[in-house]
């Protein structure tokens, strides 16, 4: 699969949510196996809990589920511990590895009653594959084409009754005929600090690293309020104290490394810094469009759009308006700028006309 240039700087940087291929290789130790270890998402777990037990006393299989949300919250893992509570087995596959209609097909025809059909970025299925999988979810069937020409019959197969388990990041893309086929629907939610904290804690256990509460709740309010970049910055700070320290992840610890990393207490790192300041010290705080920000940068508007701007308005440190994006007074304050008054910016207009 080619991977962007916007993918590849995304997963470049340490406070990405996208999945890295260290993440890969961790998700079977750290990843929670049941809903009991779940940790935050407390409305979640309280309708999957009704869920899994409404499907138990009916012994049914559950509805298809959609969980939607921003990257790296646990949509994967969730899919994981649907399949263990619901005691099934899971099939793991994504929207851009079914090219075919025939790849969908095949996964389906081998599907046992009750089992797990667990799709990733979902929105990226094809419309071809799309409109086996509507009859598949709906009526457990399956229908092909057999032969070709006036001799062409369609054959419909009858499926066990299965469930799909979908996740995307990108709710808007997903078809309306699709995303309706969806029974049960949850969107996932950033995690506050508390939340975080305890994942690191539960993280640190599991890898066997001494912390302490003060170095958990600073690697914590620097993860952006994303599990995967905590358990990231985890590794991280982890390095440092056995190589710098002596093993045991301290307050101290954990800022010296993550200063090393140029992530700072608010999980921003240098691309965010620059694009900061890129509209504050050249633009006079905006507005400014974003081709003309990535061209003081060097590096792509959809970068900027896609990797850097979420995180920036979710703090409210950029505003997005007609005319282009502009840094807000909590940006200014955040960098340790002076705001220019109105009348500073008017002058300064007068000097260019």
């Amino acid at each position: 699969m080619m991977v962007t240039m916007t993918e590849r700087i995304d997963q470049d940087r340490a406070i990405s949510p996208a999945q890295k291929t260290e993440d890969k290789n961790l998700d079977g130790l750290l990843r929670p196996q049941y809903l009991s270890q779940f940790i935050g998402q407390r409305k979640l777990r309280t309708n999957l809990r009704i869920l899994f037990e409404a499907a138990k006393g009916r012994e049914e299989s559950l509805d298809h589920i959609l969980f939607h949300g921003p990257p790296g919250l646990g949509k994967t893992t969730l899919a994981h511990v649907v399949a263990n509570e619901m005691l099934v087995n899971i099939r793991t596959t994504s929207g851009p590895a079914i090219e075919r209609a025939g790849d969908l097909a095949a996964i389906l025809t081998n599907l046992r009653a009750g089992d797990i059909l667990f799709i990733d970025e979902v929105h990226r299925l094809g419309r071809a594959v799309e409109e086996i999988l509507y009859p598949a979810m709906e009526d457990f069937a399956l229908d092909i084409v057999v032969g070709k020409g006036p001799g062409a019959k369609n054959v419909r197969l009858r499926l066990p009754r299965f469930t799909v388990v979908g996740a995307t990041t990108r709710l808007a893309l997903l078809t309306a005929p699709l995303r309706s086929r969806f029974g049960a629907m949850y969107r996932m939610d950033f995690y506050d600090d508390e939340s975080i904290q305890t994942i690191v804690v539960r993280g640190a256990g599991i890898l066997d690293v001494p912390i302490e509460a003060d170095g958990a709740a600073e690697i914590s309010k620097r993860s952006r309020g994303t599990p995967r970049v905590a358990l990231r910055l985890l590794r991280r700070v982890r390095d440092y104290a056995q190589v710098r320290g002596d093993g045991r992840i301290t307050r101290q610890s954990a800022i010296e490394a993550l200063l090393l990393l140029e992530i700072d207490e608010l999980g921003l790192d240098d691309l965010d810094r620059q694009v900061l300041l890129s509209i504050i010290e050249k633009f006079d705080g905006g507005p400014v469009g974003l081709d003309t920000i990535g061209a003081s940068i060097s590096e792509e508007s959809d970068t900027i759009m896609d990797v850097v701007e979420p995180y920036l308005l979710q703090l409210g440190f950029l505003e997005r308006t007609a005319r282009g994006r502009m840094a807000t007074a909590h940006a200014y304050r955040h960098l340790g700028v002076e705001q220019k008054t109105d009348g500073e910016g008017d002058e300064q207009a007068r000097l260019f006309d």
